[in-house]
């Protein structure tokens, strides 16, 4: 049979080829695409026309610049592409912002595309999109009941949140910021993982895109926890810009602040991807929500906590 030779030009979907067993079929990667770590020996096929490590004000102030020109914030190395022969190239329709999207692999490799190159593009915004998602990825790669039993460890692991949960006295208020400057608060599935982990969130619904707030709508909220996870940012690359945050005025007057209930979480990794790694977040939220009562091994990897 022929082996499918696949690009992933989104993270969470090199994710989900790795997860599926199929990590030798992949032949290329998009510039973000770093978990396995095995895969960043792989070819990278795209790159941002903005500069990742500028503040999260002027890569805001980029990106509505490049998108006011009604043009793609990333680029594609459409030689390298078609050197690599991709059977089938996996993409995002979801955020213009996020990652390359479907309407640039379209407009950058229309003529591959018609010489039967499969362009699979994924769009999910609730947690049961993702798992959808897995599940139509595995059929197409003919490999259904891996995906199926993927899907089925993977909600086995929920579920054990859910059911340690089941007694827990209380449902914080959690305010999960998606966005320094200017504010947003994280959205799509953000807001279910939240309450899979005993907490309630606030100014955010499940599914809907991630809203912009202002800092006035937080702290008239006063969330009882609060996790800081910037798209695309590290610990380390957040712990730069938490000034933003904490010289906001009436910082110290937050229900959070006062209990030492502010974590700094890695955004890039966890948080802002939709593959399988979706559980271990939900099982990093359950530990900084419900602190002491689950524990699973993330702090200092995966989150801190952040003394203000």
């Amino acid at each position: 049979m022929h082996k499918k030779r696949i690009i992933s030009l989104l993270p969470a979907a090199t994710e989900i080829i790795c997860a599926l067993g199929l990590e030798d079929n992949l032949v290329g990667r998009s510039h973000e695409c770093d978990f396995p770590l095995s895969v960043k020996e792989l070819p990278v096929c795209s790159d941002a026309k903005f500069v990742s490590g500028n503040s999260s004000v002027e890569i805001d102030r980029q990106v509505k610049e490049i998108l006011s020109d009604a043009l793609s914030i990333y680029k594609i190395d459409k030689a390298l592409i078609e050197s690599l022969k991709p059977d089938i190239i996996i993409t995002q329709a979801q955020c213009e912002v996020c990652a390359v999207s479907e309407k640039d692999v379209e407009e950058a490799l229309s003529d591959l595309l018609k010489n039967n190159t499969r362009l699979i593009s994924l769009q999910p915004n609730t947690l049961t999109d993702i798992f959808r998602e897995i599940k139509e990825t595995a059929v197409i790669l003919e490999i259904e009941e891996t995906g199926n039993q993927l899907i089925e460890d993977l909600q086995e692991r929920i579920d054990l949140v859910k059911h340690k949960l089941k007694f827990f006295p209380s449902k914080p208020k959690v305010a999960c910021i998606e966005w320094l400057s200017p504010m947003m608060i994280a959205g799509n599935w953000i807001p279910e993982l939240i309450e899979i982990a005993g907490g309630m969130p606030i100014l955010t619904e499940n599914g809907k895109h991630s809203p912009f707030v202002t800092w006035e709508q937080i702290y008239d909220e006063n969330p009882d926890v609060m996790v800081v996870s910037p798209c695309g940012f590290t610990i380390d690359r957040t712990l730069r810009e938490i000034d933003l945050l904490i010289n906001l005025p009436g910082w110290r007057d937050l229900t959070a602040v006062k209990n030492n209930m502010i974590y700094i979480a890695d955004g890039n990794a966890y948080f802002n991807r939709s593959g399988p790694r979706v559980v271990d977040t939900i099982e990093m939220l359950a530990e900084m929500i419900t602190p002491k009562y689950l524990v699973f091994g993330y702090e200092g990897e995966g989150w801190i906590k952040f003394e203000s």
